[in-house]
């Protein structure tokens, strides 16, 4: 939901942050040229409107354990709700299953999973076939390498830049 008009300083601060998760409040009060007691309150404001959902570490796997990282992409022997809520309730119950998307286009949805090794990767699947989730088809893509992880995400691109928004529309008052 769009509903918070983000500003300049929002938008920094949640650059900075998803940068920098732990930063103390007083450095990030800094980079964005406020005191401690007004940042606070747009963090706060923030989290509470949604837009700031939590902090986490980013975590190295590969310095933790052997594992192995699959996408897979499926596809449902039936479209009705009634379908979906089930697949999507099942899949919520196993931890290896890190994420999962809802997507157009010839599959229904995309999953990632993280799994020790291929077998348990497979396990894991016989398991959803033999479920009864009405699982039909699915597509198995292993990741050899990751090329680019997830970043901080564009928000400059996303939203605009709110300083030229509104000089635009001072220009045209």
């Amino acid at each position: 939901m769009i509903g918070l008009k983000l500003d300049d300083r929002d938008l920094k601060i949640l650059s900075i942050l998803s940068r920098e998760g732990r930063l103390p409040k007083a450095d990030l009060a800094k980079r964005v040229n406020l005191s401690p007691t007004p940042l606070w309150e747009r963090l706060k404001r923030l989290e509470r409107a949604g837009v700031i959902r939590g902090y986490s570490a980013d975590i190295s796997l590969k310095s933790v354990a052997s594992h192995i990282e699959v996408f897979v992409t499926i596809e449902l022997e039936s479209h009705r709700a009634e379908s979906f809520q089930t697949f999507e309730r099942t899949i919520n119950l196993y931890d290896e299953i890190v994420a999962c998307w809802a997507v157009g286009g010839g599959f229904d949805y995309v999953l990632q999973v993280v799994t020790k090794d291929i077998d348990s990767y497979q396990r894991l699947i016989d398991t959803l076939l033999d479920g009864g989730i009405g699982l039909a088809r699915y597509y198995t893509y292993v990741v050899t390498k990751p090329v680019k992880l997830r970043g901080a995400p564009p928000l400059k691109f996303l939203v605009g830049d709110p300083a030229e928004d509104e000089a635009a529309a001072s220009a045209s008052e």
